[in-house]
């Protein structure tokens, strides 16, 4: 990217037609130029988020990137981290024919994740989407198995955060593996965070809330391995049961902006939630009693290195 060169110059703009009519924009950009120069969400992508409550961004990550995430995922579990959420449709009894696998928090299990916040390219697009200054609210993974991995219920997370203003909050969702229809990708119902739908409790998971929106307003979101989807507390989403023989996997990171923190009735604030934009800014020692801000790319390398020995 020369100086002086607009940003739009290296977007593309994808506008596939749904079943239901509408479209979903995708904005493809590369998040650093040469020699790791950031690179800022565009002004389409910081308004589809404002009028919708969602942007997706391929590519977020890179595939070294992807492949440190992708080898935790397989530490977890050889390592047996993973719970299975899933019942047998009363909300208590453990499924044996279905998973959903969780776990959560995912920042004491993997100093790889707990620096993934930090990363510059993450921080600059959450304060673009929800404003500075902002906190990590909670870390959490999902692992879908092929063929018999159930699916999320729709949901609002303002249902469980329960915040004034949903689009003060936004969730991080990151592909792990290649997120497709057919293995259950994301669902999101554009503008409903302008409405509150009644939450209820989801009888396939053992604490889950569920909601009923209006499905025929649904898009679903392919993304190949790296790619994220940024969605408000109020998007209602859900993602699909897996129906291939792969597994999928994702990790969905939720940022809050402080003036919401009250509300939110954050546990443990100093330990779990650094602040990672604006004065207040932490390197992460105060709240993990190590400077984590600036450790992304180290934390790759190693992960990757110690998994080739």
């Amino acid at each position: 990217m020369g100086k002086g060169e607009p940003l739009a110059a290296n977007c593309s703009h994808s506008f596939p037609l749904l079943m239901n009519g509408t479209f979903m924009l995708i904005l493809k950009i590369r998040t650093t130029g040469p020699g790791g120069l950031l690179m800022s969400l565009t002004a389409a992508q910081q308004r589809h988020f404002s009028e919708h409550g969602y942007v997706a961004v391929p590519d977020l990550f890179s595939v070294r990137e992807v492949a440190a995430l992708q080898t935790e995922v397989e530490r977890f579990k050889r390592e047996g981290l993973l719970h299975n959420v899933a019942t047998d449709g009363d909300g208590q009894t453990p499924s044996t024919k279905q998973a959903n696998f969780q776990l959560i928090p995912l920042f004491d299990k993997s100093d790889l994740i707990r620096a993934l916040p930090f990363a510059p390219k993450v921080v600059a697009a959450v304060g673009q989407l929800i404003g500075d200054p902002f906190l990590l609210h909670l870390d959490q993974m999902f692992l879908k198995p092929g063929r018999y991995g159930l699916g999320t219920a729709w949901h609002q997370d303002n249902a469980y955060f329960k915040i004034d203003d949903p689009m003060k909050g936004t969730a991080m969702w990151i592909a792990i593996h290649q997120a497709t229809r057919a293995n259950g990708t994301l669902h999101v119902i554009p503008g409903s965070y302008k409405e509150s739908y009644e939450p209820a409790r989801d009888p396939n998971s053992n604490h889950h809330n569920c909601c009923h929106p209006p499905e025929e307003r649904a898009v679903p979101i392919e993304l190949a391995p790296g790619g994220a989807v940024f969605f408000c507390y109020g998007t209602a989403h859900c993602t699909r049961a897996n129906t291939t023989d792969k597994e999928r996997a994702g990790m969905a990171f939720h940022f809050l902006h402080t003036e919401c923190v009250d509300q939110a009735q954050l546990a443990e604030r100093s330990k779990r939630h650094p602040t990672l934009s604006g004065p207040q800014a932490s390197d992460g020692s105060a709240e993990y009693g190590v400077e984590v801000a600036g450790t992304w790319s180290q934390e790759i390398d190693r992960v990757l290195q110690n998994s080739t020995t």
